[in-house]
Order: structure tokens, then sequence, then C-alpha cells
């Protein structure tokens, strides 16, 4: 081991949770949304997702009934008209992964030969497992499904009316293993349960020739802790001596760069590392420092097989007659405390 010496130098956040709006308002028309991922299912022509304008309720309220007055607004709409039986667009937000959240939207169907469909996927791995619920204005029904490496489970879900050319609201929620669904603010069936998934993506989700329109989707969700996150906050709970815990990893967009992928202070998060952290990363370096009482620590992190996946930041109080080597075994006793809860590098980048 080689040692050297340094002087170290649109969401809305509740209490209970968050919340993330799709509004596709300040799109273009006719563009394909950015910050959205688009995935077919199954085979056929890839989907159209597009940014229309089209007549809505105001407010959505009330969404049956007596017809409320109408306003025109920009909306996501699937216009690809693929007649193709198992082909399945969906448009997928990317940047976020939920566990436990109720995900809710407005949609109209509007046309459709072959199928005239409207859903939501949620939990979302990739386009052969994740779970989805839909409404069928030609088969009467609402169903969820889950998708298993390709396969497609038994539907499940009652028989109702749902009328071309209308706004509905159609939602999912999950809750550990329990999954609820409603139309129209209502629930529509009793809970499932199912472990298959346990948290992913969400999206929008078509099928075959079916032309369908979306606004206002909304997920209410508990933020996900990251389990580079929660090895720094077990940690630092342990450890009193500890000011400050850092970890960081090799920036996957920039060559030769590291970030901050958990913080004590997670204001951190994402902040760009030096040279010291690239070190203890490409080369197992070990940095100290210590400045005004605290000892300054950068190490690097290993894998199982022991392995540089990660440098640690490692910021403690030092006492009176600490030598550096007396430091250095007390930052490598944290340093195994993190590891004990890290066994891949893939586990540092979630």
């Amino acid at each position: 081991m080689r040692f050297f010496t340094c002087l170290l130098g649109l969401l809305a956040i509740s209490v209970s949770g968050a919340t993330l709006q799709f509004n596709f308002g300040d799109y273009e028309l006719n563009s394909t949304p950015t910050n959205y991922q688009s995935q077919l299912g199954g085979t056929g022509t890839p989907p159209v997702w597009q940014v229309i304008s089209a007549e809505v309720p105001s407010a959505f309220s009330p969404l049956t009934g007596n017809t409320p007055a109408l306003n025109r607004a920009k909306v996501l709409a699937q216009t690809g008209v693929d007649m193709t039986d198992e082909h399945f667009p969906m448009l997928i937000y990317p940047n976020e992964i939920f566990r436990n959240f109720k995900f809710s939207a407005k949609f109209k169907i509007v046309s459709g030969i072959t199928e005239q469909m409207a859903g939501l996927v949620f939990r979302f791995q990739n386009v052969s497992n994740f779970y989805v619920v839909r409404v069928s204005a030609a088969g009467h029904n609402v169903r969820f499904y889950k998708v298993v490496n390709g396969v497609r489970s038994d539907p499940i879900g009652p028989m109702l009316n749902v009328a071309v050319g209308e706004w509905h609201k159609l939602g999912v929620g999950c809750e550990g293993t329990q999954i609820t669904i409603y139309l129209d603010d209502k629930l529509i069936m009793p809970a499932l349960g199912d472990n298959t998934f346990t948290e992913g993506k969400v999206g929008f989700w078509t099928k075959s020739d079916s032309v369908t329109c979306f606004s206002d989707g909304e997920v209410d969700y508990t933020p996900r802790v990251p389990p580079a996150q929660q090895m720094i906050d077990t940690v630092m709970a342990k450890e009193s001596r500890l000011v400050g815990l850092r970890i960081y990893t090799v920036d996957d967009t920039a060559t030769n760069t590291t970030r901050i992928v958990a913080s004590n202070d997670k204001a951190e998060i994402g902040q760009p590392g030096g040279d010291s952290e690239l070190g203890a990363i490409r080369d197992g370096t070990v940095y100290f420092g210590r400045d005004k009482g605290i000892n300054n620590f950068t190490m690097p992190l290993h894998d199982r097989n022991g392995d540089f996946i990660g440098a640690l930041r490692i910021k403690s109080k030092s006492f009176f007659g600490e030598t550096q080597e007396t430091a250095f075994t007390r930052a490598t006793m944290v340093r195994k405390q993190v590891e004990e809860y890290c066994t891949t590098g893939d586990e540092l980048r979630k």
C-alpha cells in the first residue's frame, strides 16, 4: 500500500414523501417528449409518441356525467396504428426508480380497429419484465397482469364500460407487495399481492393500433434511499466521532472524473471529486490530512472480491496524542463497516 500525506481542505418534497408531475405543456406540438424513453414490447413498428393539442374538460372535473366546458391543451398521444396483435408501445420515465407510490393519469381512448386500450406500466425493469394495468373500451374491462421474461401472466380484473372519446382517470398504488387499482378515483378490485418486482420505473402503455391520449400524469411516492446512502446513514449513526462520510464512484459520463453518490450531507450528492478520490479508486492509494483536530482520510472501497469499486472520504475527530497510525487504524475500521454493506460496484451506482 502506498501512503501519501496531503492537506484535504421538478419535485415537490414533503416530510411524508414527494410528488412528480408529468406535464407535456412545455413541449412543441408534434414532438416526442424528451426525458422519456420510447419502448416496444412484442413486435411491429416503433411506437409514435407525440405531443398534440386536444380538447380536455376544464380541470378534468367532472370526468363523467354532464359534459363540462372544454379547453384545448397539450397532451401526450400514441398515434401509431400498427395492427399487430402482440404490439405494445410504452413511454417510460427513466430518471427515477419507484418502490412505494401511487401513479395516476387521465386518458382518452380515441380510436382503434384491432384494439382500443390505455394503460399504465409500473415497476418496469425492461420490455420483458414489468407490471401493467390497462383499460379496454372494446373489451369492456380493466385488467392487471405482469410480464416476466417476456411471458405474460393470466389477466386479472373486472368487466367495466369505458367509452371511446371520453376522458377518465386510471391509477395504481404500490405499497410493498400490495397493488391497488383505481378508475376515476374508485377502487375497482380487491388489493393484489405480488412480489415479483419490488421497485422499478413507470410509464404509459397502449396496444396494437390504439390511438390514445394521456394527460396529468402524477406520481406520489416515498423517496427511495439508494444502497450507498443506507451504508453512510448506518455507519454515521454507529460512530460518534465521525463528522463526515462520503462515497465516490467514477462518473459514467466523464472520463477520469469522480462524483459523490452518497454523503452524510445530502446536498453534496452529485458534486465532483478530485485527484485523491480518483487515485483511491484507480490505484488503491490512501490519502491522509489533519486540520484543526479533524482527521481526513480518502481510502479505496473494495467489493467482496477485493476489487476497487469506489472511494470513501472519512472525516473524524482526533484526540490528544493520537498518532497517524492510530488514526489510520480507526479509519480502516470505519471502512470495513461500510464494506460490510457493500458487495458489488453496481450497488454503489443504484
